[in-house]
């Protein structure tokens, strides 16, 4: 059986600039293949499909700082996800009236069951969209105050990356090289948090300065064509520390063992156990981050009896040791929370 690649429209609008919107295709373009071909040493294939789109007619494109583009043409196909690399524009401007048609056609890709992502600026043409109502959301902390004036748009400017809407299909990524974050993101969701690190490694990317809290946003949202597995997913994010929590989700699920594994699995792309780490670990950063518990009284409080266990679990997921993890990130996170 031949899987489609995920496809991927990267949208280039004048506004844009030439290093985001393909400094993202290239990022994206990698996954599967550049890790296999540079540390494998075996020939490796492109997992995704990015495309540079425009909505602008065929040929040419001046984008900003004078440079030309050649984008492709909308051939009509709904992508898997549109992603609105930037719009420099000044934050009052208006973008109703000169960006009409990208703004109805990221309404009808979201509609068509399309993820719509931005960076940076490019939040300001989802919120043209009336999508964001009601939605979280971040950007550019220049960009704010802009995005706060849409009716039903709820701004986060200290978070890095927002998840949200109807099945997590609105992505916002906050500064100005939030294009790297929200790439790898979506590598993690289209491919494998285990391919997102690899890219991270081969670009240099520092992508921890939000810890891995993308990826974890990845668990917590609630599958919608599941009911079953969904309910469970509801049920394990409050119960996560609890012993024996794949027992129970099955128990819960009224699903034989061997049912539940399948469904889970197609649901959200993890296995069960695989699931209540992601969420404990979770967890056991923020703690370590934010508290001064000891590395053992952490395990316990998400739910390892064995510290030691919990610690080798730690760095083989996080590529460091929790201790480590503490004496990076607490500081950082101390700061962010005094600004």
């Amino acid at each position: 059986m031949i899987h489609r690649k995920p496809r991927i429209a990267l949208l280039a609008v004048p506004e844009v600039a030439a290093s985001t919107l393909y400094g993202m295709f290239d990022v994206l373009a990698s996954a599967g293949r550049d890790w296999a071909s540079l540390v494998e040493g075996r020939e490796g294939e492109s997992v995704l499909d990015p495309r540079v789109i425009s909505l602008r007619g065929h040929g040419a494109m001046t984008i900003a700082n004078d440079i030309q583009i050649m984008p492709e043409g909308d051939d009509g196909v709904i992508p898997d996800v549109v992603c609105v690399p930037e719009v420099a524009v000044p934050p009052g401007a208006v973008l109703t009236e000169s960006h009409r048609v990208e703004i109805a056609w990221l309404r009808c890709c979201f509609e068509a069951g399309a993820i719509v992502a931005t960076s940076c600026s490019g939040a300001l043409l989802l919120a043209e969209t009336g999508l964001l109502n009601g939605v979280e959301a971040t950007t550019h902390w220049a960009y704010c105050d802009a995005l706060a004036s849409y009716p039903g748009v709820q701004v986060f400017p200290k978070r890095a990356l927002v998840v949200g809407g109807e099945g997590g299909r609105l992505v916002m990524a906050g500064g100005g090289t939030s294009w790297e974050d929200l790439a790898l993101y979506l590598v993690a969701r289209l491919a494998s948090v285990d391919e997102a690190m690899h890219i991270a490694k081969l670009f240099l990317i520092d992508w921890h300065d939000v810890g891995q809290l993308p990826y974890a946003a990845l668990a917590r949202n609630r599958q919608v064509d599941d009911a079953d597995i969904a309910r469970c997913q509801s049920w394990i994010a409050e119960h996560y520390d609890q012993p024996s929590p794949v027992a129970a989700m099955i128990q819960l699920s009224e699903l034989s063992e061997r049912s539940f594994n399948r469904r889970f699995k197609q649901a959200t792309g993890m296995a069960p156990i695989e699931y209540v780490h992601t969420l404990r670990l979770e967890e056991a950063k923020q703690l370590l981050e934010s508290g001064d518990e000891s590395v053992e009284a952490v395990a316990e409080e998400v739910g390892y009896e064995d510290a030691a266990f919990f610690g080798r679990l730690f760095r083989r997921k996080v590529g460091v040791t929790p201790a480590q993890y503490r004496k990076r990130f607490r500081g950082l996170r101390r700061a962010l929370e005094a600004t």
